[in-house]
């Protein structure tokens, strides 16, 4: 190994070092953030509850009136009469459902 070679190695075991120690300060100095940036475990909690509940809802509300709707052409020999009509019903209680959901109580008690 020549001098010239030493003196490089040196040199970058140096810059090393020094990038290693402001790499440390610097972590030291920042105070550690959430992988969430600052939201808190409660209110994604919250907010994947309200999403959960608003699917459950409309899908509830199409399921039922397609159920009614197969019962009744069943029993009244209709076929796709009353499917139609409640699954349409049905679609349309699920969205009524997701605008309670959403206008909050506010729009329950009459907006005071």
């Amino acid at each position: 190994m020549t001098e010239n070679d030493r003196s490089d190695d040196e040199a970058l075991k140096a810059r090393l070092e020094r990038l290693a120690s402001a790499l440390q300060s610097k972590r030291n100095e920042e105070p550690r953030k959430s992988a969430s940036d600052g939201a808190s475990a409660s209110t994604t909690g919250r907010a994947l509850n309200l999403g959960v509940r608003v699917l459950s809802e409309f899908v509830a509300g199409i399921i039922v009136g397609l159920v009614i709707g197969l019962v009744l052409d069943n029993w009244l020999s209709t076929k796709p009469l009353f499917l139609i009509v409640f699954l349409a019903f049905g679609t349309a209680a699920g969205f009524y459902n997701v605008y309670r959901i959403a206008a909050g109580p506010q729009a329950r008690n009459g907006g005071s």
